[in-house]
């Protein structure tokens, strides 16, 4: 699809009803993503999300995709060493069907990642905003805005895409340094609140349906948009997503930094 210019829909999904809509209504690929501590479980990070948690949740989903691409998050910790990292990809993958994991972290994750990849463990490394480092950052908040920030984070794409890293995803960062590093970048890159100049698009699925518990306290993200606004149904929503991304509607100046 980056090959033949055709932009890649992404969203998250975190069971088997859901699984059933977004692979019928077009999405690409599915994440697992351990932001179902915040729209699941009702917590204010990421960090309480397990390996059993995502398994579970992958499990669920796994099963009722008969096109999307399936992708699973390696929760907070769980990639510390290369040994913990392969065992919980086994289990995200052999248990929970994934077909491959994310992790997030730059060049310091580059052992993790050729680890995993020469093991046959398909990797998505994600750079920028990485919410599994909220306590440590202190805030979610735009990554790459300043020139040594911007130019380290091209460097850790390029390093862990020679590592062996099969996707690239970047959140919260200036469209500009997105649309470099895609540039550079010989895998796929997919965004978040990373600009329209990337190979696709991810959003999590409580947010494009406004139904949140983030949204519900007014915390909405530039990058966010309700899709279910003025459609039919959730399929339809869903599906006014994917449109939106193909034809580069979505996102707008106005969810861009």
């Amino acid at each position: 699809m980056r090959a033949a210019g055709e932009k890649i829909a992404c969203l998250t999904c975190y069971d088997a009803s859901f699984a059933l809509i977004e692979d019928r209504a077009g999405v690409d690929l599915v994440l697992i993503g351990d932001s179902l501590g915040m729209v699941i479980q009702g917590r204010t990070t990421t960090t309480a999300v397990t390996v059993a948690d995502i398994e579970y949740h992958s499990r669920c989903v796994a099963p009722y995709l008969q096109r999307a691409f399936l992708v699973a998050d390696l929760p907070f910790l769980s990639f510390a060493t290369r040994e913990r990292a392969l065992d919980a990809s086994q289990r995200l993958m052999q248990g929970g069907g994934a077909k491959m994991v994310k992790l997030e972290g730059g060049r310091e994750q580059a052992d993790i990642v050729e680890y995993l990849s020469v093991r046959g463990v398909p990797v998505c490394a994600h750079l920028g905003l990485q919410p599994q480092l909220i306590h440590k950052v202190g805030a979610f908040k735009v990554q790459g805005r300043e020139e040594a920030q911007a130019e380290a984070m091209v460097h850790d794409a390029r390093v862990l895409e020679d590592a062996g890293a099969d996707l690239l995803l970047l959140e919260c960062v200036p469209s500009a340094l997105a649309k470099r590093i895609t540039d550079a970048a010989q895998v796929p890159v997919i965004g978040i609140g990373a600009g329209p100049d990337v190979s696709g698009q991810i959003l999590v699925l409580h947010d494009i349906l406004g139904i949140s518990p983030a949204l519900s306290h007014g915390r909405i993200p530039r990058f966010v948009k309700n899709f279910l606004k003025g459609a039919d149904d959730i399929e339809a929503a869903i599906r006014a997503y994917v449109a939106a991304v193909k034809s580069g509607a979505y996102p707008a100046p106005e969810h861009c930094f």
